[in-house]
This record gives C-alpha cells, structure tokens and sequence, in this order.
C-alpha cells in the first residue's frame, strides 16, 4: 500500500480545525512530534505564517547601508562597484538617495560592446517603490506576479527609507539561502579574510573560537559562539547588528529570525572596518 505524501499526512492532521494560529502551531509541532513532519518542514511552515506579521520595515536594508549608484558614475567605476559587492542590482539615483531613478542589472553591462559609447539611463529598469508597512507575504506574491526582485522601501513621507530583496523575503520563510559568495559548508568555521578579520559560523565551538583568538569564554556555560552571542544578548540579533563581549567586537554578518549564521570577530584594539556586505541582491 502506497505511503501517504506529505500535504496527505497534513491535510488529515488539519481535520481536527484549529480555531486560531496557536492552535494551528500546536498542531503543526504535534506532527513534528509524530514525525509527520520534519524539523525543516516545520521551520519552513512557522517562517510562510510568520511572514503574514512581519512588514518590510523590519527586513529591509536600511537607507545608509544602500549600495547605490550615480547616474553620472563612469562604466569602469560601476563595473569596480559590482565586483566589489558581488550584488546583482543596484539602485540608480540622479543627485541624492532620495531620487531614485531606476535599477541597474549588472548582468544587463555584459551587453555593452567595447568601445562604444556608454549612457547609463540606457540600460535602467523602472525601480517599483511600497510603503513600509506592507507585509511579506503581499510583497512576496506581488514580487511573483510582477517578476521584480528587487523593490525600494518609502516612508510616510515618500523618502526613501531603504530597499528589499526578494531573497530577504524568502530568508525570513525558509531560512538563510547561501551562494557562491557566502560562507561555504566544507570550509573551516574560522576563517581569516584578506582584511584581517575573523569570519566565524555561528556553530563553530567555543574551544576552537579561544584557540584562534585567544580569548578565554568558558565552553561549559555555552557550547558554540552562537549560543554566546544569545547568551549574552537573551534574543536573536539582527543582521550587521555589533555586540562587544569581554574585548571583543562581534559583528552579525548573516542572521535571520530565528537563527544566526555566520559573524566578524576582532579584538576592540583592532576594530571592525566599516561592513560592505549589506545585500542589495
């Protein structure tokens, strides 16, 4: 006889009709339980209904950390940008951030012939703008239909407040998504990059963290540098977010709602230099 699939085992689960989200949560953890579902179906359902409550304001990259570009910035100077953040799209403003113009695919340079004359506004596509109060389940759905990936944040008052990807939407549903460029799974946890700094995943031991910086945090009240930082912290911290614990300089580099990935380290004597890696994917 054949085994039930996985929205089978779900939808019979559901017959019981929760009256309310927490009911429904407790049924989803009662099939957990059962092992009718599995820890990453589980995590995936709580991320799409938390999606519901959650608006762009609290996932988006903030104003600041926006890596933009100049309508008057030279090819070579744009193609140094794009190889410098390892970003697909970029907003493109006409004096200050506040008017956006249009975003650039750098995909979309690949086209351009050498030699020939090259004017930007050319290769721009129309930039979508949403309030920040609108939820990630709405953008999401509106990021399908419309098939942008990319959309610039506004506030009351029509400023420019930051910018959203369709990828920090997806993060807060299934979790961190890695690339080529992040943090690859068979490296070491520790890694030193070409700065100086100490790239850390969030699951590396604490014997091994006080081995390559010297530091002396005891393994037996936390076992992993994660469990440190929300120790110290009693929450999940957000992403780019700097935590100082006993000299050193924590920086959050890849976190999500329910889970940190990866950070910098660096002694407070050797500060952190200022964070390029905002997404702006």
């Amino acid at each position: 006889m054949e085994k039930p699939n996985f929205f089978e085992r779900l939808s019979s689960l559901l017959l019981r009709e929760p009256e309310d989200r927490e009911q429904l949560m407790a049924l989803l953890h009662s099939a957990h339980e059962r092992k009718l579902l599995d820890a990453d179906a589980l995590s995936i359902t709580e991320g799409a209904l938390a999606a519901s409550e959650v608006s762009v304001r609290d996932v988006m990259v903030p104003r600041p950390r926006m890596e933009v570009i100049s309508i008057d910035d030279p090819l070579d100077k744009i193609v140094a940008q794009i190889n410098r953040t390892a970003h697909s799209r970029f907003p493109v403003i006409d004096g200050d951030r506040d008017n956006i113009i249009g975003i650039l695919l750098a995909k979309d340079l690949l086209r351009v012939e050498a030699g020939s004359a090259f004017h930007l506004r050319d290769w721009l596509r129309p930039a979508i703008f949403i309030p920040e109060s609108k939820r990630l389940n709405v953008l999401l759905r509106e990021f399908r239909v419309s098939h942008n990936h990319m959309a610039i944040v506004v506030d009351e008052y029509a400023g420019v407040s930051g910018l959203i990807t369709i990828e920090d939407v997806l993060e807060q549903i299934v979790g961190e998504i890695e690339d080529e460029y992040d943090f690859d799974d068979t490296e070491d946890n520790i890694r030193i990059d070409r700065t100086g700094r100490h790239r850390i995943k969030a699951h590396t031991p604490i014997g091994d963290f006080n081995a390559s910086l010297g530091t002396q945090f005891d393994s037996a009240d936390y076992e992993t540098v994660g469990g440190l930082i929300l120790s110290h912290l009693g929450r999940v911290p957000r992403r780019n977010e700097l935590i100082e614990i006993d000299g050193i300089l924590f920086q959050v580099l890849r976190a999500d709602s329910r889970r940190i990935y990866t950070l910098f380290a660096s002694p407070i004597a050797c500060p952190l230099p200022p964070d390029d890696h905002a997404k702006a994917d």
